[in-house]
């Protein structure tokens, strides 16, 4: 194991080779977060990069077939030991996250919570009703949402509580978009309860996925729910640093619109996977950042989601009663909106260029 501190910068990770580093791997693992990323302030960027890529290695250590569950999560356990202790392993991802650990004291049960999320992955737990579903949300989405609010140095509960609630809203959508392609993997993420309601039998059903009138009933069932977590977890965002609100702004615009997309698609995951037109993306990135600008004050806090409150608590920043006071920054979130249209322009204009190659080679 490392002995020596972890040398850092004045973005809060590593050394600037251990950040390119997991820019690196943040641009092969994730084109989107890797763009979305850059509406984030500096102060803010480097350390979600470092969050990230500890994130993406861990997912595929637990998911990748390498080592056991059990021993890929007695792995990362003591890989968390060692980063909490000061002392972080010899991995680039550890030694970045490390140091954004001590910068931010960022809750280690958040990402605990993370790691149980993907160990249910790997051992193909059943979800039965839709709290169920609730449950991996909170911890494979709304433990990032809330180490991002923390990284932006909120700290109120109610600010930390609708973070969660976006990241499962988030999960939500990620669950009815992907239907087909999780059944085809043996995964099934949808409320058993509700299938079994509809007439479908789940386990039948994973054996030959297909698109039914009663599978479309259940998933828009889940974009409702989605639909009305996004909806509560928006008040959220004027409790963020104003430099900030632009880009979860977008995050929460982008990812209801796939569910949009989905009901455009007619509500049939199991054939073709929802994708937003990046002309639809560049008009909702312009919106967040013009609304960002006057997003509202919440009044009366929602009762936060069930599954999520234990990540608040477990947070030790108070109840989620109290009231929560907005962060103030600077503002620069036109520039960074300008910036990301341009740069979804290159990415689109990256993709075409690759299947045209890719039909030249044929």
């Amino acid at each position: 194991m490392q002995t020596e501190s972890v040398q850092t910068n004045t973005h809060g990770v590593g050394s600037e080779a251990d950040l390119q580093a997991c820019v690196a791997l943040m641009r092969t693992g994730s084109r989107t977060f890797f763009a979305a990323s850059r509406l984030l302030p500096a102060r803010v960027r480097a350390s979600s990069i470092a969050l990230y890529a500890f994130c993406r290695v861990a997912d595929d250590m637990v998911d990748g077939g390498e080592h056991s569950l059990s021993e890929a999560m007695g792995l990362l356990t003591r890989r968390l030991d060692a980063i909490y202790a000061g002392h972080p392993q010899d991995h680039v991802e550890d030694r970045a996250l490390a140091t954004v650990v001590q910068r931010h004291e960022l809750p280690r049960p958040l990402l605990d919570a993370l790691l149980d999320g993907f160990a249910w992955d790997a051992e193909g737990r059943r979800y039965e009703t839709l709290e169920d579903v609730h449950d991996y949300g909170a911890r494979v989405a709304g433990s990032v949402g809330a180490m991002m609010c923390w990284i932006m140095g909120v700290r109120a509960p109610q600010a930390l509580a609708r973070a969660c609630e976006l990241g499962v809203a988030m999960q939500l959508t990620n669950i009815a978009r992907d239907v087909g392609e999780d059944a085809r993997n043996g995964r099934l993420y949808l409320p058993r309860r509700w299938l079994l309601q509809a007439g479908i039998d789940a386990d039948a059903w994973l054996h030959d996925p297909v698109c039914t009138p009663a599978l479309q009933g259940v998933i828009e069932r889940l974009l409702q729910e989605a639909d009305r977590l996004y909806a509560q977890s928006t008040a959220g965002v004027a409790l963020l640093p104003r430099d900030c609100r632009s880009a979860i702004l977008a995050a929460r615009f982008i990812y209801a619109e796939i569910g949009q997309q989905l009901r455009r698609d007619g509500l049939d995951p199991v054939n073709r996977r929802a994708v937003v037109p990046t002309a639809r993306k560049l008009v909702l990135l312009a919106c967040a950042g013009v609304q960002s600008g006057w997003v509202a004050r919440p009044g009366v806090p929602a009762p936060p989601l069930a599954a999520i409150a234990y990540l608040v608590e477990h947070c030790g920043c108070g109840h989620l009663g109290q009231e929560p006071s907005a962060i103030s920054a600077p503002r620069s979130e036109i520039g960074r909106v300008g910036w990301m249209l341009d740069l979804m322009e290159r990415l689109e204009q990256q993709r075409i260029e690759q299947r045209a190659r890719e039909r030249g080679a044929h």
